[in-house]
């Protein structure tokens, strides 16, 4: 079994909702679940070793896609901006969520590599506790230290909507990634900060403007934790290849998110989408960027995933499908964990 290091989950999300229900995420990950996308045994079975998991702040009403027309085309209008003390409130309640798993022993809340590779070797789940959207951060940034300190190693400045950090792409089929402005004067000190504490900047939902905002100012290389190549499916999430040429020259990564609306050539939500498509864009971003530079960002428990993979437990089914496309077991090693450990470890200042 080839164990899995995954760029992007929200299973704090679902947690966090199950709690809001008077359910126990404690018992819920530990024991397992009948829905939604990770717990402790179907990763364990999947090979899911760890993983980026998402303190990401829901939408205030119901968010969908919205239904595409004739042509198949459609333009989800971006989600409004929230107001950040309710924002600190949730974020607080997944934070909470995540050190709770940690001291029940039910994954390993992770802050470097070496921590990572210890928690694979002893068959725990290895957490990073990531931010998926900076709302709940205030502009001077005193909110970032008391994260940091409590074990946050990664952050996007926004999700698909604008905060006072910086603005985020539509969910539309066919758009390009250039929707609008990048990084505010604020987005700007909040990834020099990023820089100074050793906090991965992920790139996934910002505009390409904020794509090339960040590229300067930064020192980390270029992460985009889940996305996919638009070239293959032009949704305005996935990157182009001038973007996906920036990552390869600054040695950065490219997650490969599962989502079947970033993988069909349509761009359309049917979990009925074959694992051949993953594999597609797999073959696409490595032409394109290097082996080195290619890696996965599943997207799990945020997105419809192709029913060939389902949940956690079916990530050996895309690792047998590189198999069978003629990746090496070097290579392999390189998607599933190893990529992702070096950019973390460089991130991180290690």
């Amino acid at each position: 079994m080839e164990l899995v290091f995954d760029g992007h989950n929200d299973v704090l999300l679902r947690l966090w909702r199950g709690e809001q229900g008077g359910g126990d995420a404690v018992r819920e990950f530990s024991q397992g679940a009948n829905h939604g996308h990770i717990d402790k045994l179907r990763a364990a079975e999947g090979g899911l070793a760890g993983g980026l998991c998402a303190i990401y702040i829901p939408s205030m009403s119901d968010f969908a896609l919205t239904e595409p027309d004739a042509q198949g085309h459609y333009v989800t209008p971006l989600d409004a901006p929230l107001h950040r003390a309710q924002s600190l409130d949730i974020a607080l309640d997944m934070a909470s969520i995540a050190l709770r798993l940690a001291r029940a022993g039910a994954w390993r809340l992770c802050t470097s590599t070496a921590d990572i590779r210890a928690a694979m070797e002893d068959g725990v789940f290895a957490a990073v506790m990531h931010m998926e959207g900076c709302e709940a951060l205030d502009k001077d940034l005193s909110t970032l230290d008391i994260f940091y300190a409590a074990g946050l190693r990664s952050l996007g400045p926004v999700w698909s909507r604008n905060n006072i950090f910086g603005h985020g792409v539509p969910f539309a089929y066919p758009m390009s990634p250039d929707t609008g402005p990048g990084l505010t004067e604020a987005g700007f000190e909040l990834v020099k900060a990023c820089n100074r504490l050793g906090i991965l900047v992920d790139l996934a939902h910002i505009t390409e403007k904020g794509f090339w905002d960040v590229a300067k100012t930064s020192d980390q290389p270029l992460i985009a934790s889940h996305s996919n190549a638009h070239a293959l499916t032009p949704v305005a999430r996935n990157l182009t290849d001038k973007q996906l040429d920036a990552i390869r020259e600054s040695r950065g990564l490219v997650g490969l998110n599962y989502a079947v609306t970033m993988l069909r050539a349509d761009g359309l939500d049917k979990a009925q989408t074959p694992i051949s498509d993953m594999i597609r864009h797999i073959d696409y971003l490595v032409e394109r960027v290097g082996i080195d530079c290619v890696a996965l960002g599943s997207d799990f428990d945020g997105a419809t995933i192709p029913e060939g993979i389902t949940d956690a437990s079916g990530n050996q089914n895309l690792v047998t499908a590189l198999q069978d496309a003629g990746y090496r077991d070097d290579d392999l090693r390189k998607i599933c964990r190893e990529n992702w450990l070096r950019v973390l470890s460089s991130a991180w200042h290690e």
